[in-house]
């Protein structure tokens, strides 16, 4: 096995590395704690971190690039594939290789357009058996749908097995941590008497996990979400373009981040010559629609592609350069409403009495902006690089809808859409291709807009009273309890 790292593999696991940071940055710091504990208190923002950490399992999983040896030969070297698969790739291989003639719909056991073909002998027009799905029955009409419930219901009874296990283990674990009994822990989870919303996590992950164990035991023997017009499942395709939009999103972010950051604080700051300069380069860009600017790009990148064919081994190369690619452009037609945004701020803050005492004593500009101007802007850029985030997401899939985004053979939600359109007027109708996209996206999408949310409820001064109460800002009392609400936690 010899290992691959493409330009987005690269930079996801720079995103990781910069998370796990900034939480133990977070964990030092101790009005960041504080604001971050009033955000996830709230249920709708540990719920919707869950979702996304799901999805996130899933994008890194098909991060990981690998290429598998060739069978040996004696005398010469060993030899390498030349695609690239991942760890996603591996774990769903018995989906991936199960392709069928063309369309089927879920749970299906027969295509899902006639065919003349010969049955004993005899040319007839039916539809055919699939190659994958129920073909461990022997008479689909009569044996489907009982075998559907018998594998569901063995799916719930799995679920439950591993809900109740996990449940009984967490209030087990946090009686012994808290010294109290074992009844008085399941009371207080039941009554929902925690600091944090353990009881809508647990609700939450129940879902997910009844919703996992019933998809993996149908796969067993089915297309849970049918295929596609090659015959290749819809759930990879789907589960395959999660990583796609999560680095649309993220990588998209530290592009506009830096760029917004540094030339709207200089701007603020330094005024005069330096903020036209900065204005006029980002109204210009701000004037020229996004769609059209993102095209060019796309285009003189592709064309550079087929000329220079040498410079990328494999066609996962290809596509996830222009992956990379259209993440840069993004970021740079998209920074202009955040770098506003802290050039105005910026220009409120300069004037407070904190940063002419800074100036007055002779402390030098970059040391000004960096401590006192950039600290006192961040809960802004939060609030708006997680509301950003969906919005790359979406941005995506318009992309790749008009022909503009991802690679063809690059799996996004986008192209998936994009697929669905000739497919919403055939006859009868393919519906389900779209609505499996439609309910990914909607799942992170939604996460993403509700955390962010939250956020903004707890980092925006403005707000936090009313989204936290009287609980918004840790006082003396809370610091002399702490070890009790330590405990009232781990409970």
């Amino acid at each position: 096995m010899q290992p691959v790292f493409l330009l987005t593999d690269l930079f996801v696991y720079a995103i990781l590395l910069f998370v796990l940071w900034y939480i133990w940055h977070v964990r030092s710091d101790r009005n960041l704690k504080a604001n971050w504990q009033l955000a996830m208190r709230r249920p709708v923002a540990m719920v919707s971190s869950l979702i996304l950490g799901f999805f996130l399992l899933v994008a890194l999983a098909d991060s990981f690039h690998y290429r598998e040896a060739l069978p040996a030969t004696e005398g010469k070297p060993v030899q390498y594939s030349s695609e690239a698969n991942s760890l996603l790739d591996q774990l769903l291989k018995p989906l991936a290789t199960a392709r069928e003639r063309s369309y089927s719909e879920p749970l299906s056991a027969v295509a899902f357009r006639k065919e003349t073909f010969e049955r004993d002998g005899v040319s007839v027009r039916d539809y055919p058996r699939l190659r994958f799905g129920g073909k461990h029955l022997t008479d689909p009409a009569k044996e489907l749908s009982a075998d559907v419930s018998a594998k569901t219901w063995s799916a719930i009874g799995l679920g439950l097995a591993i809900i109740a296990s996990t449940l009984l283990l967490g209030l087990a674990v946090a009686s012994i941590r808290c010294g109290q009994s074992f009844g008085v822990s399941v009371a207080r989870f039941k009554a929902g008497h925690t600091v944090w919303p353990w009881r809508s996590m647990a609700l939450t992950f129940s879902v997910m996990v009844l919703a996992i164990t019933w998809v993996v035991m149908l796969s067993q023997g089915y297309h849970v979400f049918g295929t596609d017009r090659t015959g290749n499942s819809v759930l990879v395709f789907a589960l395959k373009s999660v990583r796609t939009a999560l680095v649309i999103g993220g990588l998209t972010t530290l592009v506009v981040l830096p760029l917004a950051l540094l030339l709207g604080v200089t701007a603020g700051y330094l005024r005069g010559w330096v903020d036209e300069v900065i204005q006029y380069i980002y109204t210009l860009l701000a004037s020229i629609p996004d769609v059209l600017l993102i095209a060019a790009s796309v285009l003189l990148l592709q064309v550079f592609i087929d000329k220079n064919q040498g410079f990328f081994d494999t066609s996962l190369e290809r596509a996830d350069a222009r992956l990379f690619f259209l993440c840069l452009i993004l970021g740079i037609t998209s920074f202009t409403g955040l770098c506003r945004l802290v050039r105005g701020e910026t220009l409120k803050l300069r004037e407070l009495e904190y940063i002419q005492s800074a100036r007055a004593f002779g402390v030098s500009t970059p040391r000004v902006l960096w401590r006192h101007i950039v600290p006192n802007l961040m809960h802004l850029v939060l609030i708006n690089t997680v509301m950003q985030f969906s919005g790359f997401v979406l941005a995506e899939a318009v992309l790749s809808y008009v022909g503009v985004g991802v690679d063809p053979k690059t799996a996004s939600f986008g192209v998936m859409i994009n697929t669905a359109r000739a497919e919403l007027a055939a006859t009868p109708l393919v519906w389900w291709s779209l609505t499996t996209a439609f309910g990914f996206m909607f799942l992170i999408v939604l996460s993403a807009n509700l955390l962010s949310d939250a956020v903004r409820d707890a980092f925006d001064p403005r707000t936090r009273l009313r989204s936290g109460g009287s609980t918004s800002v840790p006082n003396a009392s809370n610091a002399a309890n702490g070890k009790a609400n330590t405990e009232e936690v781990a409970a």
